[in-house]
C-alpha cells in the first residue's frame, strides 16, 4: 500500500504543482490503483509515474469543483485507447454521472470498458472482503465528502513447519486449516486450525479531507488512521481567509490529526501563494509544532504505509 500524490496544488495548476489527484497504489493488496480525485492533466502525471491506467479499479471524487474533475473525461478516454478492458467505478456526489455522461457523449468517445458511476451520499460506499470505504459530508461551499479507507484485518498465515513436525504434510488439510477449521486426521487425532495459525495482520487504515472547513466529520474518518490526507490551502496566518473560501490552514490539519489519533499526515491541496523552499518549510513547521508526524506533500511524493506504522 503507498500513496503517491500526482497533484498538491489547490485552485488553478502552477509551474510546481499541478490540481488535485493522490493514487492510492494497492499493487500487492488487490493489483489495483485508486484515485482519490481527478484535476485538469491527471493523466500527463501519470505518464511521469508507473501507474498504468488500466489498473485503475476505482476513483472517489470529493466533490464537483473542477480542480478535481476536469482530468475525468480525458483519462477515461485514454484508458480505453490504451486497451483498458477491466471495470471502473466512479463514486462521487450527485452531478458525477451528468458530468462524465456528457463529456463522453458530447465527445462520441466510446469506452472499451465497463464503467460505474455511483452517487453517493454518506455512509458505506464500497466494501468486499477485503477493503471498506465510508464517506462523510464534510464543510465545503458545495457538497463535499472526505472518506475513510479500512483494509480488513488480514488472517495470519499458516505454521506449516509446525504441522509438519507432528506428521500433517501438506496437502488439502493445509486449507480447511488455514480457514481455522478442525480437521481428523488418519490417526484419529483433531488438530484446531486455530492453533497452528500466526496472529491476523492489522488492516491499515487512510483517511482523505477532501476540501473542507475545519469539521468533526474528518475528524470521525480519520480516527487512529496510520494516515491522514488532510488539505491545507493556507498557513496559519491566513485563518479567515481558510475560513472564508470554505479551506483549511496548516494548524488546523494538525489539530485534526493529533484529535483524531493519527499515527501520520501529510498535507496537499497548498495555494500557490506559498513559493519557494522557505515558504514551504514555514508550512510544514506550523503543522509539526502541533503534531510532528507531518509531511509536506509534492507531486510525485510517494509515501508507503507500512504496517509496522
Amino acid at each position: 500500500m503507498e500513496l503517491l500524490f500526482l497533484g498538491t496544488g489547490a485552485g488553478i495548476p502552477a509551474k510546481t504543482r499541478n490540481v488535485t489527484c493522490t493514487a492510492l497504489k494497492l499493487l500487492e493488496e488487490r493489483k489495483a490503483v485508486w484515485l482519490f480525485d481527478c484535476g485538469e492533466a491527471t493523466q500527463h502525471q501519470i505518464l511521469h509515474t508507473t501507474i498504468k491506467p488500466r489498473k485503475i479499479e476505482k476513483i472517489f471524487i470529493t466533490h464537483m469543483h473542477g480542480d478535481h474533475v476536469y482530468g475525468l473525461p480525458g483519462l477515461l478516454g485514454s484508458r480505453s485507447f490504451q486497451g483498458g478492458e477491466d471495470e471502473l467505478t466512479i463514486y462521487g456526489p450527485s452531478g458525477i454521472k451528468a458530468f462524465v455522461n456528457a463529456t463522453l457523449s458530447a465527445t462520441q468517445t466510446h469506452l472499451t470498458y465497463p464503467l460505474h458511476i455511483i452517487e453517493i451520499e454518506e455512509g458505506i460506499v464500497f466494501e468486499d472482503e477485503t477493503f471498506q470505504v465510508e464517506a462523510r459530508r464534510v464543510s465545503h461551499g458545495i457538497p463535499a465528502y472526505g472518506y475513510r479507507v479500512v483494509e480488513k484485518d488480514v488472517p495470519g498465515a499458516l505454521k506449516a513447519e509446525d504441522l509438519k513436525k507432528i506428521g500433517v504434510k501438506p496437502g488439502p488439510l493445509y486449507q480447511k486449516l488455514k480457514n481455522g477449521e478442525t480437521v481428523t486426521l488418519e490417526d484419529g487425532r483433531m488438530i484446531d486450525g486455530t492453533d497452528y495459525l500466526e496472529p491476523p495482520k492489522k488492516g491499515r487504515i487512510v483517511a482523505f479531507s477532501g476540501d473542507t472547513r475545519l469539521c468533526e466529520n474528518i475528524t470521525r474518518l480519520a480516527k487512529n488512521a496510520d494516515v491522514l490526507v488532510h488539505e491545507a490551502t493556507f498557513g496559519k496566518e491566513d485563518a479567515e481567509l481558510a475560513y472564508n473560501y470554505y479551506h483549511s490552514t496548516t494548524e488546523q490539519a494538525a489539530k485534526t490529526a493529533q484529535e483524531a489519533g493519527a499515527k501520520r499526515l501529510i498535507l496537499t491541496h497548498i495555494s500557490a501563494r506559498y513559493q519557494g523552499e522557505e515558504s514551504l518549510k514555514q508550512l510544514l513547521k506550523e503543522a509539526r509544532d502541533i503534531f510532528p508526524l507531518t509531511e509536506a506533500a509534492h507531486d510525485f511524493f510517494s509515501f508507503p504505509i507500512d504496517r509496522t506504522l
